[in-house]
Order: C-alpha cells, then sequence, then structure tokens
C-alpha cells in the first residue's frame, strides 16, 4: 500500500450522518403539499443522491413537472435553515479525524452538494478549520463522477494523487477516485440502497465502520502513544 498522507471522504454518508435533517426536510415539504410523509427508512437510502432525488421519491414525479423545481427549493430552503439540528458524525468518525491528525495525515472532503449547503454544514459540524480541503458540487465546473474535483482536493492538500485515498457510499465515488488514480474505499455504513451492488463498483476495499478504516490506515493505536 503507497504511504498515504490525505484521507478524503464524501460527505452525506460517509463522513456526516445528516439523512434525519435531509428527511425532515422532504417530509416537511410533503406536509406543507398535502401529501403523506415518508418512513425515515425509506428516504435514508437515497439521501446521498440529493434534492432531485428526495423530490423524485417522495412526490414520484420527474423533474420536467412543472411543480418539480418549485419543491425542490422549498426542501432546499427548509433545509438549509436546519441544516445541523440532529446530523452528527458518523459513530467512529471523530476518532478516526483525530487518529488522523495526530500521525501527520491530513483530510478532506469532496461532494456533490453545492457550497451553499456544505459550508454551513462543515462550519456547524465545527470541521471548516480541520479540513485541508473542501471541494463542493459547485467549486469547478465538473462533479462527481468526474475524476477533477477529486484531484483538485488533492492539490490543495499538497499531496500527489496516488497519496490520497477517497471514501465514499455511492458508485459516483469510486468511479471519480479510480479515474483519479487513487485508492477508494466504500463506506458500507453510508446510505447504500438495498437495489446496489457495491461488490461491482470497483473500490479497492470495503469497511463496515471508521474504526476499520482507521485499522487500514495503520493508525488504529498510534494517537495513543501521540498523547503522551
Amino acid at each position: 500500500m503507497p504511504q498515504i498522507k490525505t484521507v478524503l471522504f464524501d460527505l452525506d454518508g460517509t463522513l456526516a450522518d445528516t439523512a434525519p435533517d435531509l428527511a425532515d426536510a422532504l417530509n416537511y415539504v410533503l406536509r406543507r403539499n398535502n401529501k403523506p410523509i415518508l418512513a425515515f427508512e425509506e428516504i435514508r437510502p437515497v439521501v446521498s443522491h440529493g434534492g432531485i432525488a428526495l423530490i423524485k421519491l417522495g412526490f414520484n414525479i420527474n423533474q420536467d413537472h412543472p411543480d418539480f423545481e418549485s419543491l425542490r427549493q422549498q426542501l432546499l430552503d427548509y433545509y438549509l435553515k436546519n441544516i445541523a439540528a440532529k446530523t452528527k458524525l458518523f459513530d467512529g468518525m471523530e476518532r478516526l479525524l483525530m487518529q488522523i491528525e495526530l500521525n501527520d495525515m491530513n483530510w478532506g472532503v469532496v461532494t456533490n452538494k453545492p457550497s451553499w449547503l456544505t459550508d454551513p454544514l462543515m462550519q456547524a459540524l465545527k470541521l471548516d478549520s480541520r479540513a485541508a480541503c473542501i471541494v463542493s458540487g459547485d467549486t469547478l465546473k465538473e462533479r462527481k463522477p468526474h475524476p477533477a474535483p477529486l484531484l483538485h482536493a488533492c492539490s490543495i492538500a499538497r499531496s500527489d494523487f496516488h497519496q490520497c485515498v477517497y471514501i465514499g457510499d455511492a458508485e459516483r465515488d469510486i468511479t471519480a477516485g479510480n479515474e483519479a488514480g487513487m485508492q477508494t474505499i466504500i463506506a458500507l455504513f453510508g446510505y447504500i440502497r438495498a437495489e446496489d451492488t457495491p461488490d461491482d463498483w470497483g473500490a479497492d476495499y470495503m469497511f463496515n465502520s471508521p474504526d476499520e478504516i482507521a485499522s487500514w490506515l495503520g493508525i488504529n493505536t498510534k494517537h495513543e502513544h501521540a498523547e503522551h
């Protein structure tokens, strides 16, 4: 394994468990438009795919529907106002971030979420000053699955692509990481749908928890010595 200097994370469903707040936003819009709300378990797997996918799920309409954009804007407006009401890091993720920082590595975020949502969320989670790079869906003209955002993140973090690993919970994450020449990891704890086939995405590794990622990085115990 090449020496990893930079660990890059997808945001929704990998670094942070944003599903509760996005589910609340969708159900708010459903209630406001006199539609039945959905169970959290039905919404959670769709969260990684953004507001368009959530409106499609909740209202069973496509983007060419005359009401689609209005509904999507209602969802995003509500979500922005409640962006970190329930969102938190996945269990073990804070420990992983601390271990990365204590072992002379850095970490960053590459997401398709637009910066006007990414930035306030990272600030609310008190991660904005810790991240070596934050690349949002509108930072460049390309978005994942294009590799450009990942390569841009590497550059900001001052690492070469072969010194980076990208961790995500969607096929586009793995496609982007592979095309960028990085090692890739599927976060099986993320928002993976029942019909998804992560075995076929071409990732180098699949892990069930942040602690497993720490073990793979070889930093699961080093932080104990770093504190003494």
